[in-house]
């Protein structure tokens, strides 16, 4: 982990793909291999904004299988291009299909074994391994602050770390450019909201199971101003020599918010970011 004023980071954009969806990926497709390899044999398939895309094609290539990925037809060159890195093969679609592809269910009829980018269970619990890394660093944590998309990661999280030490509080954050969470919390359900963020990892949908979920595991609820995240990019390839995504950026933008004191570690989930657009936000 990486010290910052006021947190240690939890660096998750050094992981082989970028961010860390691939622990919950790996998890996911190993355990499938030893419970039914006959249906990991034709392959992996999941849908993705760009991190889980790349994070499949990864285990499959880790398993000698083929992938498929459903993606936003917005997702950054660097995304796309790590997906065929890793032996993937990106289908590009608009945000709205893709998401009805998820919620309908479509991929039933796909050969492929489909891994559900943040509602698997044994993605969830993959994604858990960085909450006991943290621990294990820093014995007496007391804040945790992770950026939440579709919700995995944040659950997973905090399952682990709650299960070690209970007392340990766990900030959700989003931008308020795709305030999702926030808003289907004050309105006891689901919401639409349009994405106006560079956070674009955490433009996941909403989904009955992970609002469940996110009742449970998180204390408290961070709304950062995009001005404010579009500045934290450039501040920690500056100031910590890390290179962020907009999602990525969100738990570090988030600590001005907080109250100092709490032995803080904050989640930089994930670094690719497209090219453009991290040129644009260094430039100012």
């Amino acid at each position: 982990m990486v010290p910052v004023e006021g947190a240690l980071l939890k660096l998750e954009c050094l992981q082989p793909t970028g961010s860390f969806k691939v622990r919950g990926f790996f998890a996911a497709a190993t355990q499938a291999q030893i419970s039914m390899p006959e249906r990991v044999r034709h392959g992996l398939i999941t849908v993705s904004a760009g991190n889980a895309a790349q994070a499949c094609a990864y285990a499959a290539h880790s398993l000698g299988v083929p992938c498929r990925v459903v993606m936003f037809d917005t997702a950054p060159a660097t995304k796309i291009d790590g997906v065929k890195r890793w032996g993937g093969e990106p289908m590009l679609r608009p945000r709205d299909e893709v998401l009805d592809w998820l919620a309908s269910e479509a991929w039933r009829r796909e050969p492929e074994l489909f891994l559900h980018p943040f509602a698997d269970p044994e993605v969830i619990a993959g994604h858990g391994g960085a909450g006991l890394e943290m621990v294990a660093d820093l014995a007496d944590v007391e804040r945790v602050v992770v950026p939440v998309g579709g919700g995995g990661l944040v659950s997973g999280i905090a399952s682990a770390v709650k299960g070690l030490r209970g007392d340990v509080e766990v900030v959700g954050v989003q931008s308020d450019g795709y305030e999702m969470w926030k808003k289907v919390f004050e309105a006891g359900g689901p919401v639409t909201v349009k994405p106006e963020t560079i956070a674009d990892g955490t433009t996941g949908p909403f989904t009955p199971q992970m609002f469940e979920l996110l009742k449970e595991c998180v204390d408290r609820w961070i709304t950062v101003p995009e001005p404010r995240l579009r500045a934290a990019v450039p501040e920690l390839a500056a100031a910590a020599k890390v290179v962020a995504e907009g999602a990525g950026a969100l738990a570090y933008a988030a600590l001005e918010q907080l109250e100092p004191g709490p032995k803080t570690i904050a989640v930089v989930s994930g670094g690719n970011i497209d090219t453009r657009l991290l040129t644009s936000l260094l430039s100012g």
